[in-house]
């Protein structure tokens, strides 16, 4: 197959040597110039600077890794073209054009993936296998708590111009750290309501470094989620509170705690499910580049991580900064979820 890589910054690399790991041989680049990475890795490959001429050679497959803002004028494009699709999250920064790129992808029997990689995580399959067995009864509340230190991210450049740091970008917290929106309403199902709070103290920044979510799911289920900018160290970590006991995953290490009660209702031993042996983290993006090429070559009905996934959680980051900016509890519509104002 012949890839486009839109997009050459540390995700739009990565992704490169992964296809390259994969054993695909024949990329495309769509470069405009601003990476403040190396260029050694990337010689030799052809190089285009116009998505026109790019898409006119017939790509099969478009892997868009630009920033956020500038997703669907690459997707769109490219699924007008008829190429398979993945998509970097979250899949925009608005849901301004979503509906075209649906549209166009139905139209033409496209796949398109986005790239929540979190779903390829061990630890969190296993927390889902866990759920769904009942290990921990009725699932009634979940926390994410996920900070980090953005000028860690890429040491090689002001933090301050990178794309997270960016409104016109696409940055800010909400939008840059949404895996946790996802990875929740992949556990738990479709968000009726949201209420959120965002901060720009830490940094100094034009978009938000703080945000703490509060989500009521469909189910009855309640959730918290906090993103920090600022965090050191590193924190990233999800609990579950069941009838029954508590599920706890941590980044850290990988690994899924488990104490879950027994015949007489209390909790009993606790079991530690650990990560699996050589499990690193770039692991993750091979899991979900591998998972695209299986749906674009027929292997599974369509991605792990759907368009329609996407759009969910990008619902949610959206009726988070609106809930943050208007001060209002929001109401996610159950038919096309699209967000609208509640009780103030």
């Amino acid at each position: 197959m012949k890839f486009l890589i839109a997009g050459l910054g540390s995700v739009g690399r990565r992704h490169f040597r992964n296809l390259l790991a994969l054993g695909e041989k024949d990329l495309l680049l769509l470069r405009t110039g601003r990476s403040t990475l190396p260029d050694e890795e990337l010689a030799g490959f052809p190089v285009e600077s116009d998505l026109r001429s790019a898409l006119g050679r017939r790509p099969e497959a478009v892997i868009v890794a630009n920033p956020t803002s500038l997703h669907l004028e690459v997707a769109i494009p490219a699924a007008r073209a008829g190429c398979h699709v993945f998509l970097e999250k979250p899949i925009s920064h608005s849901l301004q054009g979503v509906a075209d790129l649906e549209r166009e992808a139905a139209d033409r029997s496209l796949q398109v993936a986005v790239g929540f990689q979190f779903r390829f995580h061990p630890g969190l399959r296993k927390v889902e296998a866990l759920l769904r067995q009942e290990a921990v009864g009725l699932p009634l509340a979940a926390r994410v708590h996920w900070g980090e230190y953005l000028p860690d991210w890429h040491p090689w450049e002001d933090f301050r111009k990178g794309y997270a740091a960016r409104d016109d970008l696409g940055g800010g917290a909400v939008l840059t750290l949404c895996h946790p929106l996802d990875y929740l309403g992949w556990f738990f199902g479709e968000v009726e309501a949201l209420w959120a709070f965002t901060g720009r103290r830490g940094l100094e920044l034009p978009v938000e470094d703080e945000a703490e979510v509060g989500l009521r799911f469909r189910s009855g289920l309640l959730g918290s989620v906090h993103l920090s900018y600022n965090q050191q160290p590193a924190v990233h970590r999800l609990e579950v509170v069941g009838s029954r006991g508590t599920i706890v995953w941590d980044n850290a290490d990988g690994a899924v705690r488990l104490a879950a009660a027994g015949p007489d209702g209390r909790v009993g031993e606790r079991q530690i499910f650990s990560a699996p042996q050589g499990f690193e983290r770039n692991l993750l993006f091979l899991g979900e580049m591998q998972d695209f090429l299986d749906a674009v070559r027929g292997k599974k009905a369509q991605p792990a991580c759907t368009l329609a996934d996407g759009r969910r959680a990008l619902e949610l980051a959206l009726a988070a900064l609106e809930s943050a900016r208007s001060g209002t509890l929001q109401l996610i519509n159950k038919n096309d979820g699209a967000h609208r104002r509640g009780a103030s």
